[in-house]
């Protein structure tokens, strides 16, 4: 009678930890402000700070190009072959972007890179990084009439998901990934629309 009340505490003892280890008590609750990254100082304007630094990098800039030429590189150099962007931004004739711009990025360093819907803007509003200073950028991409008719919040769920917008953290072989990391670019944007899409 003993042994067997001895034996059904035990297992009640063991079931009852089983669940508390489950329920995860005793353990330190993640904190959320830990996990996502704080939108930088300074309100709006702050935020564009570190958006525009994002937008100056090479995989973002050589696709939005001042001339009608995509560029390539590191060193955002001329695209060969006399790569065009056309009137849509899909590339002319034979040298359309996906005739090599696949679904993904081709493996083996410096083979052509990939991802859906490869392009640049349209030539009739071709959304120019390259030259722009941060106050010309930031007007320029809050205009509606410049950045393919997008409201605050599409613009912002675009830099937050758009597969070819996430590209430029995983370009493949050869080249250097967006060096702000993705979350704090999703913050500054979140920040930036949020308070009005300031400029400075």
């Amino acid at each position: 009678m003993r042994a067997g009340a001895l034996l059904a505490a035990s297992v009640a003892g063991a079931t009852l930890s089983a669940l508390i280890a489950l329920a995860g008590c005793g353990a330190p609750a993640p904190d959320p402000e830990a996990a996502a990254p704080q939108a930088p100082p300074g309100g709006s304007v702050g935020a564009w700070e570190v958006i525009y630094k994002v937008l100056q990098h090479p995989r973002c800039l050589n696709c939005h190009p001042a001339g009608n030429s995509p560029l390539q590189g590191d060193a955002s150099l001329p695209h060969g072959q006399n790569v065009q962007r056309g009137p849509m931004g899909r590339g002319r004739y034979a040298l359309r972007c996906d005739s090599c711009h696949q679904e993904s990025n081709q493996p083996g360093a410096h083979l052509p890179p990939g991802a859906p819907n490869w392009h640049l803007p349209r030539r009739d509003e071709p959304l120019v990084f390259e030259g722009r200073s941060p106050g010309e950028l930031c007007r320029q991409l809050k205009d509606p009439a410049q950045n393919g008719h997008k409201t605050p919040e599409a613009l912002f769920l675009h830099m937050a998901e758009d597969p070819l917008v996430l590209w430029g953290w995983d370009p493949g072989e050869g080249r250097t990934p967006v060096s702000v990391p993705r979350p704090e670019l999703v913050a500054a944007m979140r920040a930036w629309v949020d308070g009005g899409c300031e400029c400075p």
